[in-house]
């Protein structure tokens, strides 16, 4: 379930889009200022933000900006009144990965929600993330470095094919959450074969699986775990 924040004075509004993301089944938080969000996102984590931009106080630009230098990746839809050009060029210059003007109609926010967090979940979107905010990410005794996509186990260098790599980046993203099969078999579909094959080997639940044993047999000496989530996919458990 994917965790979305809403930045909006209008209370009713508020009350109206919580309500119907909810249905969703979007996790929904909720913040009427600027620096309500900021304390929030510091607080906790979030996997995208609809963020208006006619905020009491400070503007939803200044979050935009702030959210842009302090958490890389971040996915930000401005929805906002503000209907001309210049506005939009100025919002998706600053960041914004999508702009929706009000009154907006439902069924396309949702659409447009759906295409942001799927295109934040593939690897190249996270790898340019990693490189925006750091050239690596830790995890307890795991060190991924994404420029040269190697990742080290308790200071080893760990022997990883590419497929094996791209799954433990996208579970690395999303430590604490489950990463569905779809997800990952869409990022395998969305990059290019193994080096050395003439022919793209099958991309199923079968090979996923043959993966995920490769995995966890490498973090064997960690207390990083990947736990099948029935029905569902994997979680890479925080240590």
């Amino acid at each position: 379930m994917a965790t979305l924040l809403i930045v909006e004075d209008d209370a009713l509004l508020l009350d109206a889009l919580t309500g119907q993301l909810q249905q969703l089944d979007y996790s929904v938080c909720t913040a009427s200022s600027v620096p309500q969000a900021m304390a929030l996102l510091q607080a906790q984590a979030v996997d995208g933000i609809i963020l208006d931009l006619g905020l009491p106080g400070a503007d939803g630009m200044e979050l935009l900006t702030w959210a842009r230098t302090h958490i890389a990746g971040l996915p930000v839809l401005i929805l906002t009144a503000r209907d001309g050009v210049e506005d939009r060029v100025l919002g998706l210059n600053a960041g914004a990965d999508d702009y929706l003007t009000k009154p907006f109609n439902m069924q396309e926010l949702q659409a447009r929600l759906q295409a942001m967090l799927r295109r934040a979940r593939q690897p190249a979107f996270t790898q340019a993330s990693s490189a925006a905010g750091g050239a690596s990410t830790t995890i307890g005794p795991l060190v991924l470095d994404h420029a040269s996509h190697a990742a080290a186990l308790n200071g080893d260098l760990l022997d990883l094919t590419q497929r094996e790599w791209e799954l433990l980046e996208l579970l690395v993203h999303r430590c604490g959450e489950v990463v569905t099969r779809d997800d990952v078999l869409a990022a395998w579909r969305a990059s290019p074969p193994e080096p050395g094959q003439t022919t793209a080997a099958p991309l199923n639940s079968n090979a996923l699986e043959v993966y995920v044993h490769r995995l966890r047999k490498k973090l064997d000496p960690s207390n990083l775990v990947i736990r099948n989530i029935r029905g569902l996919g994997y979680m890479l458990e925080k240590p």
